[in-house]
């Protein structure tokens, strides 16, 4: 990929005006869209001839938030990947956002460079888990323990390729490097992810990772 395009939506615009600078100070990384909401970022993604890659949603908008616009998103642009930047550090938005099919969830004050890691990585790997998002898993683990009876008939239901595909998800391996590690092709590893997330209902790969460490296949630690 040449160019990352990226997509703003933020009512602050102070904020949105210095976010859209520093993306753009990423190199090969280009801000394409800058609106005040996520109505109007709906709107512009579909008169965009070329679709940005990225967007960077404020969780609280007025006309539509983060949360609806994130639901929008996933229906009719499900390519694009959602990068949430929000003030709200609250266990339970980062999880809820997240089984939305969120990709990433960054607070405001995280330092450029996490904002531009986490670009990166969801282009490429299509979920990126920081600290906070692990503490937050780590949390509410801890107020309501996983079954892991409640997830063996789904266990189960994968086949061992399957189960070996979501394990190297889940640590982060890109299409690429599951290929390569399993032997097989990438467009096999595919299928396979395809399969993973019509039996778990998962709507991406950050929520095949979330799955698995809500019902106790994964420790939070392991997406390190």
């Amino acid at each position: 990929m040449d160019l990352i395009r990226v997509a703003i939506a933020d009512d602050q615009v102070l904020f949105r005006k210095g976010m859209a600078a520093i993306v753009d100070s990423f190199e090969g990384i280009q801000t394409v869209i800058e609106v005040d909401n996520g109505l109007e970022l709906i709107e512009a993604l579909g008169a965009a001839e070329e679709k940005p890659h990225v967007a960077l949603l404020d969780l609280s908008m007025p006309e539509m938030n983060g949360v609806e616009t994130t639901k929008v998103i996933r229906k009719y642009f499900p390519d694009l990947k959602v990068v949430i930047l929000s003030v709200y550090a609250e266990d339970r938005f980062v999880i809820h956002l997240m089984e939305l099919g969120v990709n990433a969830y960054l607070f405001k004050n995280v330092e450029p460079a996490e904002v531009e890691k986490a670009i990166r990585t969801v282009v490429t790997n299509e979920f990126y888990f920081n600290n906070s998002f692990r503490e937050a898993m780590n949390n509410r683990m801890q107020v309501k323990r996983p079954r892991r009876l409640a997830t063996e008939d789904l266990w189960s239901d994968l086949s061992a390729r399957e189960r070996d595909v979501l394990e190297l998800i889940c640590k982060q391996r890109t299409g690429q490097e599951i290929a390569d590690e399993l032997g097989v092709s990438v467009r096999t590893v595919d299928g396979h992810r395809s399969s993973i997330l019509e039996k778990t209902g998962a709507r991406n790969t950050a929520g095949l990772v979330l799955f698995a460490i809500k019902h106790g296949l994964l420790d939070p630690s392991q997406t390190l």
